[in-house]
Parts: C-alpha cells; structure tokens; sequence
C-alpha cells in the first residue's frame, strides 16, 4: 500500500493550515477532555502534516490549546449573541444567552472542562475570556436598567451568576449520576435569586 501524503499549501496559504490544526486540536480536546492528554505529533497525525509543520505555528502545546480555547470561546460569544438578539426583552435575552452555554456544555463536555478546568486555562492574561463576561454584565445591566430587575452592583451580580451557571454545568459534566432537575429549571432558579428575574415563560 502506498502511504497517503497530504498535498502541500499554495504558497501564502500557511494560515489556512493554521486553521486546520486548531480544528483538529479543538476536537480532539472535545475526546480527551485534558489538555495536558493531547499530543502535537497526535495532532499532526491527524492533519496528516509532519510534527515540524505544527511547530512551525505553534511553538508549544499549550500555545495550540490556548488558540483552541479562544477558538471555542469565540463560538460561544457568536452563538450566545444570536440568542440574544433574537429574545424579545433582555430577561429573555439574558436566559437565552445562558441557555445557550449550557446547550454547548452539554454537547462539547471535554471542551467544556478544558475551557474550565485545565493548566492552560489557570493562567491569566487571556483577553478573550473576557468578552464572555462583559457580554454578561451587560445583559444584567440591561435588565436592571429596564427595570426588570432590582437595581444593584451589575459587575457582582453577574459574577455572581456566572460563577453559579459555570459551577453547575461543571458538575453536570463531572457527576452525571445526580439526580439533577432539567437545566432550565436550574437556570431559572439562578436568574430569580441571583438576579432577581421573575420566572420568564
């Protein structure tokens, strides 16, 4: 059998190629569920690429698995904002949002606790993560300003909740065997208490 080789880029295409190797990273972080678990060469493999090749845009592990994380933070910004904007009010807009990020935990769980729980991710100075919580100050701001909900401290309050929204679908991910109420409800419970929503239908 003959070995099948990959087809080199045009010339000037080098970031195509880029993009494949984070695809390629991004789900296989979603199998493993540990960046510490992925491989540069296993990651080469499966673009079929030379290890060189990878180096050659990411000097290190870690450097993939950040651009793999703030690849997956940035789809879950975009698909967070569509539901937002689609909502009829900003309570329903701030759930929706919500909602949202917990649909994408429940179909990516290993990109989920790669996002949340691994070495890369304890690191600081990552811009990008920040958007995900301005996106959710500005949704409780909204509400508060709206008059749907009590006038407080947006920055705590939505700290506050994102600190209940991300615990919770963490623990959904890592002890499945509880006898966990349906998320929605979860959520809204968060909602009414945390911020102060009344129950949206």
């Amino acid at each position: 059998m003959t070995e099948t080789r990959r087809r080199p880029n045009a010339r000037g295409k080098g970031e195509l190629l880029r993009e494949e190797i984070v695809t390629a990273a991004v789900g296989m972080l979603d199998e493993l569920a540990d960046d510490e678990a992925l491989s540069l060469r296993a990651v080469a493999r499966e673009v079929s690429i030379a290890a060189t090749s990878v180096y050659l845009h990411f000097p290190d592990r870690d450097a993939l698995v950040l651009a793999a994380m703030q690849r997956c933070h940035e789809e879950l910004v975009r698909t967070g904002d569509d539901a937002y904007a689609a909502a009829p009010d900003p309570a329903a807009a701030l759930r929706a949002r919500i909602l949202t990020q917990a649909a994408w935990a429940r179909e990516h769980p290993g990109l989920y606790k790669v996002l949340h729980e691994s070495k890369v991710h304890r690191r600081l100075g990552m811009p990008f993560k920040e958007v995900m919580v301005a996106r959710t100050v500005d949704g409780v701001r909204a509400c508060m300003d709206a008059g749907l909900a009590p006038a407080d401290d947006p920055v705590t309050v939505a700290i506050d909740l994102r600190t209940a929204v991300n615990g919770m679908l963490a623990q959904r991910i890592n002890e499945p065997d509880l006898p966990w109420s349906p998320a929605v409800e979860q959520v809204d419970r968060f909602l009414a208490k945390l911020v102060g929503l009344p129950c949206v239908p």
